[in-house]
């Protein structure tokens, strides 16, 4: 392993607000499964000074063994948080800097000088768009082809790190994985503790941050019309975030108080899927959101937009739906044949466990992270 000493330490950075979201599944379930005799593993994230949420991601690291530094940083680059970064990496004899966003992929280039580190980054994907979404764009295409290994959650990242100047050779397609033991059915939907709703109705389910490129509105406004259709349901979105309000006015507006619930932020999303009927991924923009692993494993049959890495991964009506984004019409046209099609939707929810069993188990996810490591630590 060159010049780094076994087990080489790795740092995997990030900065985070509130309780985190996707990537924490991979970050924080990561250290564990590699191999003890040739790495550690060590979690660093960057959060609002006093933001009481990071409390759950630490409560998250110590149920998977992750070692978890929180640095309280103010923003921008400040010389503090770069003092007790370069700190950390000298104390635990970091060999490899993680990035897993434009800031700490930027604080590694940065640092490395200093430190000799190898650099690896996933993209993990934007998809929230604010004023600064340029910018962040601009430091990841100066940052990106500066790194000695670059993964890609889904094809359409992996064609952006190449549009980005990333060499070929250092570009990796490494998709989402789970835990397909931790995330398996125990009970059948009806039977699942806390589900509550009258026999025959059924549970249509999302998971996500209440922001606008969620598509929760177009979700609700599909689901009002299934009801009108006669179709009996609930809906039940997890998740928190700066549309709730809007959320809840919608719902109100459409009658619909008694059938669509907004349950808040949901640490155990396990317990969530065991509870659905149907799953239901509305977004604008996503990767490959860890939500549809985890709704494949607990089969749950699925509909999808056909966003980021959804089309090149989802098999329409092979393991999943899919459907055009950005209208509730074509969601409600989805949803219609789930839900008056018991058949139909134990064949997708087979067809996904199978599947997300084969090809996208944590530990299988690890050995191609773990390869990824030896080479970029073999200066190939």
């Amino acid at each position: 392993m060159g010049r780094f000493d076994a087990p080489v330490g790795i740092l995997h950075t990030r900065i985070v607000s509130g309780a985190g979201g996707g990537p924490e599944k991979t970050i924080l379930n990561s250290p564990r499964h590699l191999d003890p005799a040739r790495y550690r593993a060590i979690a660093c994230y960057l959060h609002a000074p006093g933001d009481s949420e990071f409390s759950v991601i630490e409560a998250r690291a110590r149920e998977r063994d992750c070692p978890l530094i929180g640095i309280g940083d103010a923003g921008a680059l400040s010389p503090r948080t770069l003092w007790r970064l370069a700190r950390i990496c000298r104390e635990e004899k970091i060999g490899i800097w993680h990035g897993h966003d434009y800031k700490t992929n930027l604080i590694g280039v940065l640092l490395r000088p200093l430190l000799g580190f190898r650099l690896v980054t996933t993209m993990h994907g934007w998809v929230t768009h604010t004023s600064r979404t340029g910018l962040y764009y601009a430091i990841d295409r100066w940052t990106l082809p500066r790194h000695h290994a670059v993964v890609a959650v889904s094809d359409d990242l992996f064609a952006a790190g190449r549009s980005a100047g990333v060499a070929e050779d250092r570009m990796h397609l490494i998709e989402n994985a789970i835990d397909t033991e931790e995330f398996r059915r125990r009970v059948p939907a009806e039977d699942a503790p806390g589900r509550q709703t009258p026999p025959g109705r059924l549970v249509i389910g999302a998971v996500g941050r209440l922001s606008g490129e969620k598509g929760f509105d177009l979700l609700i406004e599909a689901v009002g019309g299934l009801i009108r259709d006669g179709h009996d349901l609930e809906l039940r979105i997890a998740g928190e975030g700066p549309e709730r309000l809007s959320l809840e006015a919608q719902i109100a507006a459409l009658g619909l108080a008694d059938r669509v619930r907004l349950l808040g932020f949901a640490q155990d999303t396990r317990s969530l899927f065991e509870g659905f009927d149907i799953f239901c991924l509305s977004s604008h923009r996503e990767g490959l959101p860890n939500v549809i692993l985890e709704a494949m494993a607990m089969e749950v049959p699925i509909l999808s937009t056909r966003v980021g890495g959804m089309p090149a991964f989802g098999r329409d009506d092979g393991d999943m739906r899919l459907v055009d984004p950005g209208s509730a019409e074509g969601l409600r046209e989805g949803l219609a044949p789930l839900c008056s099609d018991a058949a139909l939707r134990r064949r997708l929810a087979v067809a996904a466990r199978e599947r997300v069993e084969r090809e996208h188990s944590f530990t299988r996810r690890m050995a191609l992270m773990q390869a990824v490591y030896d080479k970029v630590l073999a200066g190939r």
